[in-house]
């Protein structure tokens, strides 16, 4: 059996199927880890949501900001943004059914007998692993709860920004997902900073990389995530494996194989 990594599919549905072929894909043995992001900015969202369903127990996925974004506008009410391209899914006969398997995903994978550990943004520096996935649980609970209106109606927000032991409600869950889905740059306190996105060296004073903090408590669990496009896949720090290479966005689309740490990748475009 072999396990791969993919970086945000973000509805690009085609390179995954050619990245597939690549890897020589066996639904019968193989398993795919998803890194959340599966839907939004590409063209084929429902399919790649119906194809990652699909596979069942051969796919492991955590939720990414655009996932929650389109849980949000099936259960909050939120509103479709300009540069979505969502609406295939929401029109969908089989819509209840794909927003009720995506919310139960998990926002933390951790596979402790493997050293292995993957969410969409990264763990804080001051979250183990173990805790990351412990306080991803509390959120969990409420997104696969009966109430899960009420927090997607409040999810968006950029405050907290710093993680603090008395948080309680929606400003505690709120920060939690901001951490697990929205982060790129932090400072040594854990405040975050949720304005830029762009490379490392457009990180703001004060703030940087969250997987170069010094002394960063799940440091020796091998971390998988997503989100940082502009990093290109592009990170020295060991045992931190950036998989999103900006295959919406005119890159490409990268699996990592976990057994030896093999990269493989397809364009965004088919080579003629």
């Amino acid at each position: 059996m072999a396990i791969y990594a993919f970086g945000d599919i973000q509805g690009c549905f085609e390179p995954l199927q050619r990245l597939l072929d690549k890897v020589a894909f066996d639904p019968r043995c193989d398993q795919l880890w998803f890194a959340g992001d599966l839907v939004n900015r590409g063209p084929m969202s429902l399919e790649t949501l119906r194809f990652i369903k699909g596979l069942g127990h051969r796919a492991r996925c955590v939720l990414g900001n655009h996932d929650l974004h389109l849980l949000a506008i099936h259960y909050g009410g939120q509103s479709v943004r300009n540069h979505d391209t969502l609406m295939p899914i929401l029109g969908a006969p089989d819509r209840d059914e794909l927003m009720d398997w995506l919310r139960f995903q998990p926002l933390v994978v951790l596979d402790e007998g493997r050293n292995w550990c993957m969410t969409h943004a990264g763990i804080p520096p001051a979250w183990s692993a173990r805790k990351a996935r412990r306080l991803a649980q509390e959120v969990e609970a409420v997104l696969q709860g009966d109430q899960c209106e009420d927090f997607f109606r409040n999810m968006y927000g950029n405050l907290p920004n710093r993680w603090q032991k008395g948080l309680r409600g929606t400003d505690r869950q709120r920060l939690i997902v901001n951490y697990l889905t929205r982060m790129r740059f932090i400072s040594a306190d854990g405040e975050l900073d949720l304005t830029s996105k762009e490379g490392l060296d457009t990180a703001p004073e004060g703030f940087i990389p969250w997987f170069e903090v010094a002394g960063r408590k799940a440091a020796g669990t091998r971390l998988l995530f997503g989100h940082w496009a502009a990093l290109e896949g592009k990170v020295t720090v060991p045992d931190i494996y950036a998989l999103d290479t900006g295959c919406v966005w005119g890159g490409q689309l990268s699996a990592l194989r976990l057994d030896d740490q093999q990269w493989f990748r397809v364009p965004s475009q088919p080579e003629k």
